[in-house]
């Protein structure tokens, strides 16, 4: 019996494991998450950011005005009359419009269309805060690579000088190759200066983010992006853009429907007490009307045909929303993929450091067996090839955060499936 159990427990395990991996293999691959330091700042980016606060304070009104378009939408109306005559008459009367055509209602239902669309616009603020940052957090990194780079071209062009200038003394050396020398050490030195002001302009936009750099940056992977295959694109109703312009044009047919309903008039009830006194009789007065207003000079018709017009441009807004998105989706993994490729490839390529070429080449040039020209050239293809494949890397990773905004998955790349409601 035991023998069974055992037997019947094994087989039970089996089939959770094996639900258990269908259930896995049927979630969409996601990238793997950030490094945790990234994560706190781009965290912290938005908790300062002016632009994040700005969409967190619109979503508290738009949650506001779900609360307020909830309340009833007339307030009664109290009236007291008196009057001194043949007759005494006071009076006490109390009128309630009743909502009869469900404008309440309607209204209610356009402002949850436009909660959802403050949501969106506030996933779409953090969204566009995140990227921006992690473009010039990458470029800072990469770029500090490069101005290594260039500082040991600069060093290398000025022992070349140098050296030039010493063998020109000594007759070992024409003017005309000093000249190149001094011409490639100047060329060295304003390819540093641009590498310096393209760092300097990083190191701006992570300021005008918000960021105050006072713990220093997150330090950039050495190697490349993940592949782009296995990532899954969220739905497209999912994506922050699509997702704004369907709530926008769920507010708008909303809005229809609230014109709609702004048509029809709604009876004001009255009731009335009080006493009429005429001598020395006295007699109570209870009395009971009903109104309604009849709409023969505006009759609503051109609002109903506004709120119609701006629903169908709502509309038309998010096809075209629909397609720019899908174009951004295929346009972003064919550069991704293509850059990265290509990148790797360099990669390997470029397996040998710089400095050791650079001796190398120096030494040749010094034992005659590399003329100045041959030099210059072979030192000036080695560096820049270096160079080079740092600013394909660069646009590597720029276009790495771009795939991430097509697919949705920006977020799940920040804080991880978990987070899903998050850009």
């Amino acid at each position: 019996m035991s023998h069974l159990r055992t037997v019947f427990h094994a087989a039970a395990c089996a089939c959770l494991c094996l639900a258990a991996r269908a259930q896995a293999a049927s979630l969409p691959d996601l990238p793997p998450p950030a490094p945790p330091a990234l994560r706190d700042r781009v965290h912290a980016l938005w908790a300062r950011s002016p632009d994040v606060q700005a969409a967190e304070a619109e979503r508290r009104a738009a949650a506001a005005r779900v609360r307020a378009a909830d309340q009833p939408v007339y307030n009664p109306t109290l009236s007291l009359e008196g009057e001194n005559a043949d007759v005494d008459r006071r009076t006490a009367s109390a009128s309630l419009a009743l909502d009869i055509g469900g404008k309440r209602r309607a209204r209610v239902e356009e402002s949850h269309a436009a909660l959802m669309a403050s949501d969106a616009a506030y996933a779409l603020r953090r969204r566009d805060i995140a990227v921006q940052w992690l473009k010039a957090w990458a470029s800072v990194g990469l770029l500090h690579r490069q101005d290594m780079l260039g500082r040991e071209r600069v060093a290398a062009m000025q022992r070349f000088d140098d050296l030039a200038e010493r063998r020109l003394r000594v007759g070992d050396l024409s003017a005309p190759e000093r000249d190149l020398a001094a011409l490639a050490l100047a060329e060295a030195r304003i390819a540093q200066a641009s590498l310096e002001g393209q760092q300097a302009a990083a190191m701006a936009t992570l300021a005008a983010l918000g960021d105050g750099m006072e713990t220093g940056l997150p330090a950039l992977p050495e190697g490349l992006p993940p592949p782009p295959d296995g990532i899954v694109p969220r739905e497209a109703e999912q994506r922050p853009e699509l997702a704004q312009a369907y709530a926008e044009q769920r507010r708008r047919d909303a809005a229809v429907d609230v014109a709609r309903r702004a048509r029809v008039p709604d009876p004001v009830v009255s009731l009335t007490g009080g006493r009429v006194r005429s001598g020395t009789r006295s007699d109570p007065v209870i009395g009971l009307s009903v109104a309604i207003a009849l709409p023969v000079r505006n009759s609503g018709r051109a609002e109903i045909a506004a709120a119609q017009a701006e629903a169908d441009a709502a509309l038309a807004q998010r096809q075209a929303v629909g397609w720019q998105t899908a174009s951004a989706l295929r346009q972003a993994a064919d550069t991704y993929r293509t850059l990265r490729q290509t990148a790797d490839t360099l990669r390997r390529l470029r397996a040998e450091p710089t400095g050791p070429r650079t001796l190398l080449l120096e030494r040749l040039w010094q034992a005659g067996e590399l003329d100045t020209s041959d030099y210059l050239v072979q030192l000036n293809q080695h560096l820049d090839t270096a160079l080079a494949t740092l600013a394909l890397e660069t646009q590597t990773w720029q276009a790495w955060f771009d795939y991430l905004v097509a697919t949705g998955r920006l977020g799940d790349w920040i804080d991880g499936p978990a987070q899903d409601a998050n850009p």
